[in-house]
């Protein structure tokens, strides 16, 4: 293991806070839902997610959806390291809508490239502020990590073949 990581952990437990917020003059919509964070969460992610109520107030709720976890991979370095360098550093919430049209969260990453591939299957996808120290984590194991590969021009191929038997 790379020393520069020896102070933060493998994976990240984290939660996500989905929010149900009205529509007003809509008539075909009367809700809305949004991801409004995606937090560390002290417990261990468990085998079954949890998911309750922790806010209800004048049509809006939140939801607290707990049981998720964070592991970065090392092919997916490139990725994280251009979500970082962005204007808007994001971590992204894919979720599935349930018999009743609500999104339930399945997956949350710190990959464009991967997020971007689920949301190409179909899924839905939120975009949410990093948490610090989520960024922090990622920022560490993309310096130990990634190394950016030199751009180097392609020699283009002389499909004419007037190129050939020339010397």
């Amino acid at each position: 293991m790379d020393p520069r990581l020896s102070g933060f952990p493998k994976r990240f437990s984290v939660a996500v806070l989905m929010e149900r917020s009205p529509v007003v003059n809509n008539r075909w919509i009367n809700h809305q839902w949004t991801a409004v964070a995606v937090t560390v969460d002290a417990q261990q992610p468990e085998y079954e997610r949890l998911r309750q109520i922790v806010h209800r107030e004048q049509g809006i709720i939140r939801e607290l959806h707990r049981g998720f976890e964070i592991r970065l991979q090392e092919d997916e370095c490139e990725s994280y390291y251009h979500n970082l360098v962005s204007k808007d550093p994001r971590c992204y919430v894919i979720a599935t809508r349930d018999a009743a049209e609500v999104p339930l969260p399945g997956l949350v990453t710190l990959s464009f490239d991967e997020a971007h591939a689920y949301m190409e299957g179909e899924a839905e996808l939120f975009a949410v502020e990093v948490a610090p120290e989520l960024y922090r984590w990622t920022e560490a194991f993309v310096l130990a990590n990634y190394v950016p590969q030199k751009r180097r021009k392609r020699k283009r191929t002389d499909w004419t073949g007037e190129g050939v038997g020339k010397a």
